[in-house]
């Protein structure tokens, strides 16, 4: 989910040795962390103030283990968790929620068999999930946005200050088999016409809401609005209508899942050397419709 206004926004520089908490520099001498050791190490790392009320809590598990390996994905489904079991992975680092509510309420249904399950696998595997979502769009610049336009090869054409750019132009049609192609992605939902030429692009991962997209596109006059998710009776309404206007505008849907990944594995290539001695590899979580 991505609720701020600036794409990726100014570059920053990384914390030296010396801002890391004391405890945290001596796992890292000593080559083995905790949780907790390693979240506070990329906090540090990113020059992270703390944030109140942040959903990047932990999830299951503990604070206190001893991490053999880091996952980083998108959503720790029960795939995810079983391939992080054979990597003998122990920690799982998500962008997005664990038990299907953004605050990872276990109790928003009372007894419900499938998040118990999850659990139970979770403890079974010693597996501890915590959830980075709020302090990843906080890194300057915000890796959900570095890491989509790195992996479109479109970061040379973003000169910064906001969601939109400006690069070659392309029909709609290629615009949607570039990013088809560069971002894995089999299926997208399209409005608009694919003759169009797309030269103006402004770009929302994840699903930023009817509101922020809808005014971003009118702002910024994109020819294309390339967004994770929508609510249907908001922007892909708006979109249907500014169409039968007459309007030269157009909305990508990519899908929240596919269209964030890209942060998260770029935040792993990241987190990689900075943890010498500790395996860290994304996973791809996916998105869960089968097309029919």
């Amino acid at each position: 989910m991505m609720k701020r206004r600036t794409f990726i926004g100014g570059a920053g520089s990384l914390a030296v040795l010396s801002a890391i908490p004391s405890f945290a520099k001596q796992a890292i001498l000593n080559k083995q962390y905790t949780v907790q050791q390693v979240i506070d190490l990329i906090l540090a790392e990113g020059k992270l103030s703390p944030i109140p009320n942040t959903v990047d809590t932990i999830k299951a598990g503990s604070a206190g283990n001893t991490v053999k390996g880091i996952v980083t994905t998108m959503f720790a489904t029960t795939d995810v968790i079983e391939q992080a079991n054979k990597l003998n992975a122990n920690f799982i680092i998500a962008h997005e929620p664990t038990f299907y509510n953004h605050v990872d309420d276990k109790q928003l249904v009372i007894n419900n068999p499938v998040v118990l399950q999850k659990l139970a696998l979770l403890d079974k595997y010693g597996i501890t999930v915590w959830r980075f979502h709020d302090y990843l769009h906080s890194f300057k610049p915000d890796f959900v946005g570095y890491g989509f336009l790195q992996k479109t090869n479109w970061l040379q054409y973003y000169k910064g200050g906001g969601f939109t750019f400006i690069k070659p132009a392309q029909t709609l049609q290629d615009t949607v088999t570039h990013l088809k192609k560069s971002l894995g992605i089999t299926h997208v939902r399209v409005v608009g016409n694919l003759s169009q030429p797309c030269q103006r692009i402004t770009i929302i991962p994840g699903a930023a809401g009817g509101k922020m997209q809808i005014s971003a596109a009118v702002a910024d006059k994109a020819d294309v609005l390339i967004v994770g998710e929508v609510s249907e009776w908001e922007t892909a309404e708006f979109m249907r209508d500014a169409n039968a206007q007459g309007r030269k505008m157009a909305l990508i849907i990519l899908g929240h899942s596919l269209s964030e990944e890209p942060g998260m594995e770029y935040f792993a290539t990241w987190l990689k050397p900075k943890l010498e001695g500790v395996p860290v590899t994304h996973i791809a979580s996916g998105e869960p419709f089968k097309w029919v």
